[in-house]
């Protein structure tokens, strides 16, 4: 069944009691050409685990079966569940699972210890989706999502357009030792891959898309997690305020002490969080217990 027809996903959905749900932000991609290049930007192998999140009734979950060794389609939705039993009836490599992946624990039972995660996922999902992975003891090898396009902007932002959310991305998916503005080459990450219109979907949501792919590295040997974001909250507190201001203020440390640290790395303490570089937030917690005297214990 061609399930790109909105004709034939009506009927379905007809069938079986079930309409979208803007609640869960459900927009079905119904454009052959998108498709193909979500699955061109994953570059699947006949060896791949992939793991979707929120299949909806099939659309993208058959072709990633086409190539894949297995497909893990997590779905929140009960009646979407049902429809992926008759959607997906002929495909034996895929493993349907009705859980809210936010809550859901991925056993390594359940995805190899190399997998890839595609998806087309809500606005509401994508920042703790993106965290959730990124930060577990078993990262994924790559991430493909259909995201808002003001989202998708937002992460893959340079200086001076740095955001919180781009700042915590970007933490665990550009090369360490390098800084994101030297990593636009092939490789690098998180990229843009392509924008889509909103007339791609059904129903058609009210702004566009863009595919996004974002290529785990790990954090920098030694860079405490819990430290950076502590500091990278501090200063993206207040966005439009100064970051010596913000830093001092939410760390509870004095002024010139955090003027003394910002400027031995390089930064200006009139400066604000948003001109700050993925790599300067690292240097800055790199350098966080040295002289003249910060010290991580004092972070309250």
């Amino acid at each position: 069944m061609d399930l790109l027809s909105p004709k034939n996903f009506k009927e379905i959905l007809l069938r079986h009691n079930a309409q979208p749900s803007k609640r869960l932000g459900q927009n079905f991609l119904i454009d052959k050409n998108i498709l193909k290049k979500i699955l061109d930007s994953a570059d699947l192998k006949s060896t791949d685990t992939v793991l979707e999140v929120g299949p909806g009734i099939g659309i993208l979950t058959q072709e990633l079966a086409k190539t894949a060794n297995k497909v893990v389609a997590v779905e929140k939705d009960k009646k979407m569940c049902e429809i992926l039993e008759e959607t997906l009836n002929d495909y034996k490599n895929i493993q349907i699972i009705n859980a809210d992946i936010l809550r859901q624990d991925i056993s390594r039972d359940t995805i190899n210890d190399k997998y890839k995660i595609v998806a087309n996922i809500p606005y509401y999902l994508t920042s703790p989706l993106i965290r959730k992975f990124l930060e577990s003891n078993n990262p994924p090898s790559e991430i493909i999502l259909m995201v808002q396009k003001e989202v998708a902007q937002r992460i893959c932002a340079k200086p001076p357009d740095m955001s919180l959310l781009a700042v915590s991305v970007q933490f665990y998916a550009s090369p360490p030792h390098q800084s994101f503005e030297k990593t636009s080459g092939v490789g690098a990450s998180p990229k843009i891959v392509s924008y889509v219109s909103k007339n791609c979907f059904w129903p058609a949501p009210k702004i566009d898309s863009a595919i996004i792919k974002i290529t785990p590295f790990g954090s920098k040997p030694g860079l405490d997690p819990n430290l950076f974001f502590k500091i990278a909250k501090a200063g993206f507190s207040q966005p439009r305020k100064q970051l010596a201001g913000n830093l001092s203020k939410i760390l509870k440390l004095p002024k010139e002490q955090v003027n003394k640290w910002l400027i031995r790395n390089n930064i200006n303490p009139s400066q604000r969080a948003e001109t700050l570089s993925i790599e300067d937030w690292k240097n800055l917690t790199a350098s966080f217990g040295s002289k003249p005297g910060l010290d991580p214990k004092e972070v309250k």
